[in-house]
């Protein structure tokens, strides 16, 4: 089985300097990836960046069209956090692109990662908390239109509540949000998902894979999905500048390992994205959020079939 991996350069723009978004991570995470040979072929799998119109299928064509042109307004740059101009918007396009690349790769191969995505506080009116464009929301929106799948999952484990996750998709049936988050953390004010589970300060390793372990099989029962969308945040971190959740990096690859596992063991296709991870220390920042890839890695090794004189082709169950 094949672990496509999608990255493009421009996930990395230029911020002013001392910002607190970490946007070196990106480019990090990259070289990681091909330090430890986790590319299938030895490459990355370049996306598009999105066109408006894709974009549009999930945001107010007004905000898509203030993005795209950097005439966003003042007030809505600042509740994003980021300098809205041409790089920025680029940058959204191409991240956004990504996942939506993602998805179709994880229908084709059982199982598929980003390098950037997971901007889930990006609401359908506007972005907010460093998030320009819900690339998730938008990946499920094309392929709807598109008539390849009718419901999607979104498993959400971000420390932050998925409250732009769930504003575009309230009142909608074909998909499921699941959010499970610090209570006391970013956003104030929360959108209620279809699920959501707050936790409170310092979990813990044990209380939090107790808690997932419990809820994710009925997740998926509820869902009746075609495909999911893992946002696998390293945020929970205990050494994490917004984290409050207290994990460990045992911990966070326990978790990352369940969910890869028990999703695929249902036979749902997974597209993994990066979703929020914040540290001065931009090495060990990249080397947590890449235990997504190692655990998508390491389980399409492990469904990879044995190799006889002709090769076997694995296909995703």
């Amino acid at each position: 089985m094949t672990l496509p991996i999608v990255h493009h350069p421009d996930y990395c723009a230029d911020l002013p300097v001392n910002h607190r978004f970490p946007m070196d991570k990106f480019r990090a995470v990259a070289e990681r990836i091909v330090a430890e040979g986790l590319l299938s072929g030895g490459k990355f799998v370049r996306p598009r960046p999105a066109p408006a119109e894709w974009v549009a299928l999930a945001h107010d064509r007004r905000y898509v069209d203030q993005v795209f042109g950097a005439r966003v307004p003042a007030e809505i740059a600042r509740e994003i956090g980021f300098p809205m101009n041409e790089e920025i918007a680029r940058r959204a396009r191409c991240a956004t692109g990504g996942t939506v690349l993602t998805g179709y790769l994880a229908l084709e191969h059982g199982l598929a990662c980003n390098t950037a995505g997971g901007s889930h506080h990006a609401r359908r009116a506007h972005g907010a908390g460093f998030c320009v464009f819900n690339d998730v929301a938008v990946a499920i929106r094309v392929m709807q239109a598109d008539g390849a799948i009718e419901k999607a999952l979104v498993v959400d484990l971000d420390v932050h509540q998925g409250d732009g996750t769930a504003d575009i998709f309230t009142g909608d049936d074909s998909v499921f949000t699941f959010s499970m988050h610090s209570e006391k953390n970013y956003p104030v004010r929360k959108v209620p998902s279809d699920l959501d589970i707050a936790l409170p300060d310092h979990t813990g390793d044990e209380a939090y894979l107790e808690c997932l372990l419990g809820v994710l099989p009925t997740v998926i029962e509820r869902a009746r999905a075609d495909i999911v969308f893992f946002n696998a945040g390293v945020d929970p971190f205990l050494g994490d500048r917004l984290g409050r959740l207290g994990l460990s990096r045992d911990g966070l690859i326990r978790r990352d390992r369940y969910v890869l596992e028990t999703l695929r063991a249902a036979g749902l296709p997974v597209a993994g994205v990066l979703g929020g991870g914040y540290s001065t220390d931009i090495d060990e920042l990249a080397d947590r959020h890449v235990t997504l890839h190692r655990e998508a890695m390491r389980l399409c090794d492990a469904r990879r079939p044995v190799q006889f004189a002709e090769a076997v082709i694995c296909r995703p169950t």
